[in-house]
C-alpha cells in the first residue's frame, strides 16, 4: 500500500517537533520517492563492546518458521488466535511477566477486529526501561502481487521476522537478565490498511498500526514510560539493507545513532547504512508521538532507484520462508543484544 502526503499533515496533527518543518515524502506500508539525502554524520567515540550472551540466528529462524506454520495471522482468523496463544506461551516459558491487552478496533472498511497486544516484561521492578517491539499480524491482501491479490500473505518477513528476533532475545534474557528493564511488545493490526485496488483512496495514515495506536492512548501499564524504543519491521530477508528511516531520524535521532553505531562496532555496516529514507508510517510513529517514547525503526528499505522502497516481496505471496535469510536475522539480533546488554 502506498500512501503519500505532505509532511505537514502528519506533523501538525500529531504536534511534532520543529525538526520536521522540511517537506518530505511520507510513506505508509509502501514506497517512497527517490532523492533522499544523508545529513552529515557526527563523529562518534569508539566504545568497547559489552559482553553479551550469544544470539542464535538458527533459533530466530525457527521462531519465524513456527509463526508462518500457523498460516496467515490476520485478526479474527484461526491462525491469528493460535499464533497469539503461542507467543504468550513462549514469553511465559522464558520467565517474562506477560500482559495481554485485548481490544476491538475498527478497520478502514468498518470491519471490527478483535486484537491482542502482547507484552513480556523482564526485570519488571527496574524503573529504567527500554521498549522493543514488532507487529505480529499479517497483511489480509497480497495487493502488490499480480495473482491472488485478495488473499492474505504468509508475512514471513513483514511481521514474523521481527517477532522471531525478539523471541530469541527473550529466550536469552530468560537465562541472563540485563541490568536494564526490557519490555517486549508484539503489536497487533499493524497491516490492515486500505488495499491498493480501492478507487479514490482517501483515508489518512491512521488506518494503519491500529494496535500500537490503541496502546499509545491506553498503555497496558498506566503511566508506562521507557527511555527509548526500537521497532523491528522486515528484518530477515535476503539482500536486506537498513537505512536510517526518516520518521526515526526526525523524532528519535539519538536512538538511531545508538543502534547504527553499535552495528558499526559489530562490523555490520554492510547492513546498517547511513542514508536517510523518506518518512514511513509505522508503529514507531505512534509510539514516539502518542506515547512519548522516542523510537528507531529498523526496516528493510531500498534507496536504489532500480529498487525503491520496501523489500521486493512486500505485500505479495513471495513474502514466505524462501525470502528469509538466517544470517540477516542473526546480525540484527546481535545488534539488538549488544544495545540491551550495554545499557
Amino acid at each position: 500500500m502506498e500512501k503519500m502526503a505532505r509532511a505537514g499533515l502528519l506533523i501538525d496533527r500529531l504536534a511534532a517537533s520543529a525538526a520536521l518543518a522540511v517537506a518530505v515524502v511520507l510513506t505508509s506500508c509502501g514506497e517512497g520517492s527517490p532523492g533522499s539525502t544523508s545529513p552529515p554524520q557526527a563523529e562518534t567515540k569508539t566504545a568497547a563492546l559489552a559482553e553479551t550472551p550469544t544470539f542464535s540466528a538458527d533459533s530466530a529462524y525457527a521462531y519465524v518458521e513456527r509463526q508462518v506454520a500457523f498460516g496467515h495471522r490476520v485478526p479474527n482468523s484461526i491462525g491469528h488466535r493460535q499464533c497469539g496463544d503461542y507467543l504468550i506461551d513462549q514469553l511465559e516459558s522464558f520467565g517474562a511477566t506477560v500482559s495481554v491487552q485485548e481490544a476491538r478496533v475498527t478497520a478502514y472498511d468498518g470491519t471490527k477486529l478483535d486484537i491482542r497486544n502482547i507484552f513480556g516484561a523482564f526485570n519488571p521492578r527496574q524503573k529504567r526501561r527500554i521498549l522493543l517491539y514488532a507487529h505480529w499480524d499479517t497483511r489480509p491482501y497480497a495487493d502488490k502481487d499480480t495473482v491472488r491479490t485478495r488473499e492474505p500473505i504468509d508475512g514471513a518477513n513483514d511481521g514474523a521476522s521481527g517477532v522471531g528476533v525478539l523471541l530469541e532475545l527473550a529466550r536469552i534474557m530468560g537465562d541472563s537478565l540485563p541490568s536494564v528493564g526490557v519490555d517486549i511488545a508484539f503489536f497487533d493490526a499493524e497491516d490492515y490498511g486500505e488495499p491498493e485496488w480501492l478507487p479514490n483512496r482517501d483515508s489518512d495514515y491512521t488506518d494503519w498500526c491500529l494496535g500500537s495506536q490503541y496502546w499509545a492512548r491506553k498503555p497496558h501499564v498506566p503511566g508506562y514510560r521507557a527511555k527509548y524504543g526500537i521497532l523491528l519491521d522486515m528484518v530477515g530477508a535476503k539482500g536486506a539493507v537498513f537505512h536510517r528511516e526518516g520518521t526515526s531520524m526526525a523524532l528519535a535521532p539519538t536512538v538511531v545513532e545508538k543502534v547504527w553505531s553499535t552495528a558499526r562496532l559489530l562490523g555490520h555496516a554492510d547492513l546498517f547504512r547511513n542514508r536517510v529514507t523518506p518518512q514511513t508510517i509505522d508503529d514507531n510513529l505512534f509510539v514516539s508521538q502518542l506515547a512519548g517514547i522516542p523510537s528507531a525503526n529498523i526496516v528493510h528499505y531500498h534507496l536504489d532507484t532500480r529498487m525503491m522502497g520496501y523489500f521486493p516481496f512486500h505485500h505479495t505471496h513471495g513474502d514466505n520462508m524462501d525470502a528469509i535469510d538466517p544470517e540477516v536475522l542473526g546480525k540484527v539480533g546481535e545488534v539488538l543484544t549488544q544495545v540491551v546488554y550495554a545499557e
